[in-house]
């Protein structure tokens, strides 16, 4: 299992309390600039500039303090966080003692998700619809990787807009909006808007965010969510073996669909 069970041993020592604001008595989203802007000629170089360090970054390691709300629903949950480029990753949510919540792998298109207390899996799914039903968040392995290591998809001729001084915006391939913000004479990414969520960038610590928010974008029969994610104990670049991005199954174990996880949402505390 390679790093994992140093991980584990770190958030078992003591319990993370999570005094984070959320929702409706949360600080307020950062306000992103408004407005059809001007051409910015250095749009290019301000891109670079803010994704100088992501960009390196081909595994990242991470102990996650989560709390929002999906759904309605308010939660805090502790998560142990393992990311490989371009695609793989892993997520365990963590009890104050005894097994995982639920253990979710994935590497590309396939995801597995195994619940160790009740001896229950889903296994080959789509790892958005995975993670969208047993966190609320639709989340792709490789939009974790991007979303945790501060990073965004390589843009070929990032053409910007200027929205003020310290201010930029590019759109990427896929429409995705790319906010840009000058931060003591340094560009930062500093959010992602994405067709179905928003991530925001707090807390940069060698060049990489220690605070996350990620909060929905109104869709059409979509359930809401608002999550706060801080990162500690982070490590980048390590190697991990490919057994950190599988699961090892009982076969007692029982299938669990995913509507059955909607309604579980395991691992979960709520407030």
């Amino acid at each position: 299992m390679g790093f994992f069970p140093c991980v584990l041993r770190a958030l078992c020592g003591g319990e993370v309390l999570l005094a984070l604001a959320v929702t409706s008595c949360g600080a307020p989203l950062m306000k992103l600039p408004a407005g059809p802007g001007a051409p910015a000629t250095d749009a290019a170089d301000a891109f670079a500039q803010a994704t100088s360090v992501c960009r390196g970054i081909r595994t990242l390691t991470a102990e996650v303090a989560a709390s929002g709300n999906v759904g309605g629903q308010r939660f805090r949950v502790r998560l142990s966080a393992g990311v490989e480029a371009p695609a793989s990753a892993r997520l365990e949510a963590v009890a104050p003692f005894g097994a995982p919540f639920f253990i979710f792998v994935a590497t590309n298109d396939d995801a597995t998700l195994f619940l160790p207390r009740d001896e229950r899996v889903l296994e080959h799914g789509r790892p958005a619809d995975v993670l969208d039903a047993v966190a609320g968040v639709p989340l792709s392995a490789s939009d974790l990787h991007a979303v945790l290591t501060g990073c965004t998809p390589a843009v070929s001729q990032p053409e910007g807009r200027a929205l003020g001084a310290d201010w930029r915006t590019i759109t990427d391939a896929d429409g995705d909006a790319i906010y840009l913000r000058r931060d003591a004479a340094a560009w930062q990414l500093a959010a992602i808007v994405h067709r179905a969520w928003r991530v925001d960038y707090r807390d940069q610590l060698n060049g990489l965010p220690r605070t996350l928010r990620i909060t929905s974008v109104p869709r059409d029969g979509s359930a809401s969510f608002d999550l706060t994610l801080a990162l500690t104990q982070v490590e980048t670049n390590i190697a991990l073996d490919a057994e950190v991005f599988r699961v090892q199954v009982p076969r007692t174990a029982q299938s669990i669909t995913l509507d059955e996880l909607r309604h579980a949402r395991p691992g979960v505390r709520k407030n």
